[in-house]
């Protein structure tokens, strides 16, 4: 068919839609993920779309939109499929190089920046983050924290990409570098804050995750060993033992099923002030402990 015959109304690709999604998603994603297509493509908010059902799509928007319809399809995540994301108040581009970023870690992100305020009101500190993916945590901190010197790290240079050009976003300045965090001998400078949300689903929970997540996301940035979980964690701490400033502060976000055992693995190595947290859903998400 002649691409230029696809032109349909906005309420008959509405309805085409969810007829073909209606057996894989609830009718409210359905619905979410229809408003965030079309304000993305055609700028066109919810309101306006029911106001003007007739409204004609041009052949390229369609040809967008129906790609956009079989992706979900193949549970490709919104986020990928329009390249973006807010995060803390901030636009990010995302792609499969990263994971896309949670709600709860902006929880982390709130709790550092409450802590640092004080801190820095009349000094600069300096932030390293292990495992920056899409660079939502730095990025973020940067923002909020002018008087911070922010360093990121990650193993993947797709993902450094993706970091570097979200920086470049948001108008901040992270230095990023790659490397492996399990084989570093040492971080080349000291901090005042250590934060990583590393790698930290076992494999065995892999059934409790969603399809779009397993058939998507890079499994490098998610998965551990089921015999070695705190794989990371314990690597972590022990290079902020020494890369930490006296008073420093390590920030994790953690898997919700090892809250004790991490607290434990830090109290092995003898940090203080070690405050587990809740996140917005009641579970064990993230911890704070002092050097």
């Amino acid at each position: 068919m002649d691409a230029k015959r696809l032109i349909m109304k906005t309420q008959e690709f509405k309805k085409q839609f969810f007829s073909e999604l209606t057996s894989l998603y609830p009718d409210t994603e359905i619905q979410s993920f229809f408003n965030i297509l079309i304000e993305f493509k055609l700028n066109l908010s919810r309101i306006e779309v029911a106001l003007q059902p007739d409204l004609s799509i041009s052949e390229n928007d369609l040809s967008f939109l129906q790609k956009a319809e079989n992706d979900l399809k193949k549970y490709t995540p919104i986020q990928y499929i329009i390249g973006e994301t807010e995060f803390y108040g901030l636009k990010f581009f995302v792609n499969e190089n990263v994971l896309i970023p949670r709600p709860e870690t902006e929880e982390l992100v709130d709790w550092i920046i409450e802590d640092s305020k004080l801190k820095i009101q009349n000094s600069k500190i300096k932030i390293l983050e292990i495992g920056t993916g899409s660079g939502c945590i730095p990025i973020s901190l940067a923002k909020n924290l002018p008087n911070a010197e922010i360093f990121a790290i990650d193993i993947s240079s797709e993902a450094l990409k993706v970091a570097k050009r979200n920086a470049e976003i948001n108008n901040v300045n992270v230095h990023f570098i790659e490397t492996n965090i399990l084989s570093a001998t040492t971080l080349l400078n000291t901090f005042d804050v250590i934060v990583s949300n590393p790698p930290y689903v076992r494999e065995l929970e892999k059934e409790q995750m969603q399809q779009n997540v397993l058939e998507n996301e890079p499994h490098l940035a998610l998965f551990v060993k089921n015999e070695n979980p705190l794989l990371f964690y314990n690597k972590i701490s022990d290079l902020a033992k020494t890369h930490l400033l006296k008073n420093g502060k390590l920030y994790f976000e953690i898997n919700q099923y090892l809250g004790k055992e991490t607290v434990e693995l830090l109290k092995s190595k003898d940090f203080k002030n070690i405050e587990l947290k809740k996140d917005m859903f009641g579970v064990d998400r993230m911890l704070k402990a002092s050097h």
